[in-house]
């Protein structure tokens, strides 16, 4: 990335602010932990060197980024609170976008290991994504990495570069491989539907260990995007028998080639959880109860036979 080691650049460029450590990487980015000289706040700042010409769409994503989420206010979105040019000779050479710290991991690292913690993180990431989408942009790059989950509860779903407007088209293929949908790879117009896609890919990687395959496999040999012809996808329930039936159904229906044929919105999305929470109480209600009936049988079964001992 052209960053000299150990030289954290920002700490002194950037008045008001104190660099402790590097807490994580991007694209073309360092992630620095700081702490806000004047309230004492801890920050997180994205900051991104321009070496060359290559280095400007990474400048442009992180404008791209402050714009975005300077907008945005909702528990689950991260927060971006200033943009900093450092320029020489009247260019810019650096930018130190200032953002909400997040104490915590991705979702990569802290996967929920029970159904109830599962469907309330992405009750969450819903509950983020529509107030995303009703200021009138799409994410367009859910992942497993892009979700913080914190302390106490707090989800936090994070980077922003690739987001856009709604109900619009990108010049270029933009998005990860293994969570794309198939419109990004078309470049068709990227709807509230897309980010349905790119959640849908995010619960199938989280419930089989497997991704879901979509028409991009990384690189090809010249390091460009290697299209490829999607297999066919396997339902997760299919991977991991302790799924419910109707959240692999979900995941499935969220994963569809056919945007119409997925969940509208987020809304919806977040509804179709809430039945899946519903039904899967219901099934262990009633396994519970029929395990307690078995039990009571096997007792008033020995009772009798003492009975008739007597």
């Amino acid at each position: 990335m052209g960053h000299p080691a150990g030289n954290l650049l920002v700490d002194t460029k950037l008045a008001g602010y104190r660099v402790t450590r590097q807490i994580g990487t991007g694209a073309r980015s360092r992630i620095l932990l700081a702490v806000e000289l004047k309230s004492g706040k801890q920050v997180a700042l994205k900051h991104v060197l321009r070496n060359s010409a290559d280095d400007d769409p990474f400048l442009v994503q992180v404008e791209r980024e402050y714009e975005i989420t300077s907008k945005l206010d909702h528990p689950n979105l991260r927060r971006g609170y200033t943009l900093h040019r450092i320029r020489k000779r009247l260019q810019t050479k650096e930018l130190v976008l200032v953002m909400e710290y997040v104490d915590g991991l991705s979702l990569e690292k802290a996967r929920p290991n029970r159904l109830n913690t599962f469907l309330t993180i992405f009750k969450k990431v819903a509950a983020g994504l529509h107030a995303m989408h009703e200021a009138g942009y799409v994410h367009s790059d859910m992942k497993p990495t892009n979700v913080m989950i914190g302390k106490g509860g707090v989800v936090k779903i994070i980077d922003f570069g690739q987001a856009s407007a709604l109900d619009q088209r990108k010049e270029r293929i933009q998005g990860t491989p293994d969570f794309i949908a198939p419109e990004q790879v078309r470049r068709m117009v990227l709807t509230r539907r897309t980010d349905v896609f790119n959640v849908g890919a995010t619960m199938y990687w989280l419930l089989t260990s497997e991704n879901y395959p979509t028409e991009i496999r990384g690189t090809d040999a010249r390091g460009g995007i290697a299209l490829t012809s999607p297999d066919n996808p396997i339902a997760p329930i299919e991977l991991n028998d302790k799924i419910p039936l109707s959240l692999s159904k979900l995941v499935m229906e969220c994963c569809n080639d056919n945007p119409t044929q997925r969940p509208a919105d987020m809304k919806q999305l977040s509804a179709r959880l809430d039945v899946v929470r519903k039904l899967w109480k219901k099934q262990r209600a009633a396994a519970h109860e029929q395990l307690r009936a078995s039990k009571d049988s096997v007792v008033d079964e020995v009772t009798r036979v003492r009975k008739d001992d007597k």
